[in-house]
């Protein structure tokens, strides 16, 4: 497996292109409100990215092996999608959960990550599940350190997620990213500690756990694109991108309005 270790100057361009990522999901979250439509979503993400931000949206005709184009600039996945959801005339509903997928490419490097958002009213279980899922997504977070393994991120995100009755989807993963939007390694968000790829100063990587209120179990929809729970259950994600420091790591995809960090790992730093 060739992971490759990124340079102070290629960090630097990672730091930026996190951040500009980041700060389309700042400027999206007014607009996420009943009525509004993914299509109508995608579109302001997309003119901001392009316009504002002079980055180009990594999503848009994004053709991995065997797949078609993918048709818009950011991904939605409502309620019961677990991932890559396409954009579409359905307006949001006031209680529906949906997760907002955003990669963006400047000077060639890729910053990608996802938030969760709850439309008007939400559940106390839709709400559960995403505060839940964002909990299990820093327990992951907080692992990574030099000497690290990838099994010690994907085995606490797992038995936290488990232990509170949630269940972490296996078929997709967190992965690297840099001048390309997947790199090695796969970052898995089940498994044993001390086991997979040591982690190295210099490493970048998504953690993006997939958590659904029901069991594990997914299927792909016609479109060829879109994952949902078979059971139909909610399904929730978050996403950051993350630089493995000398010292700990860095999360590379905050911006001003991205939400709190939580309490376990302040108390953590402090």
């Amino acid at each position: 497996m060739s992971i490759t270790i990124k340079s102070g100057a290629d960090i630097d361009a990672m730091r930026v292109a996190g951040r500009l990522a980041s700060e389309v999901l700042d400027y999206i979250t007014p607009f996420v409100k009943p009525g509004v439509t993914t299509e109508e979503l995608d579109k302001l993400c997309h003119d901001y990215m392009v316009n504002e931000q002079g980055c180009v949206p990594a999503p848009l005709n994004y053709a991995p092996g065997g797949h078609t184009p993918y048709p818009k600039s950011i991904c939605t996945s409502i309620n019961h999608q677990v991932c890559h959801g396409v954009p579409n005339d359905r307006p949001l509903k006031d209680g529906d959960i949906v997760n907002l997928d955003i990669t963006v490419i400047k000077n060639g490097w890729h910053g990608d990550t996802s938030r969760m958002f709850i439309v008007g009213n939400g559940s106390i279980a839709a709400k559960r599940l995403c505060a839940f899922t964002y909990d299990a997504m820093w327990k992951g977070i907080a692992k990574v350190k030099p000497g690290a393994r990838l099994g010690d991120i994907g085995h606490a995100i797992q038995t936290f997620a488990e232990s509170n009755g949630f269940s972490v989807v296996r078929e997709f993963c967190g992965h690297g990213i840099g001048l390309k939007f997947h790199e090695e390694p796969q970052v898995l968000h089940y498994g044993r500690p001390g086991t997979l790829e040591e982690l190295k100063p210099g490493m970048i990587f998504t953690i993006e756990p997939m958590i659904n209120a029901g069991k594990k179990d997914i299927k792909s929809l016609g479109d060829g694109w879109t994952i949902v729970t078979k059971d139909r259950s909610l399904s929730a994600q978050w996403e950051h991108t993350i630089l493995v420091t000398e010292t700990g790591y860095e999360v590379l995809t905050l911006s001003a309005g991205s939400p709190p960090i939580p309490d376990f790992i302040l108390q953590a730093q402090a």
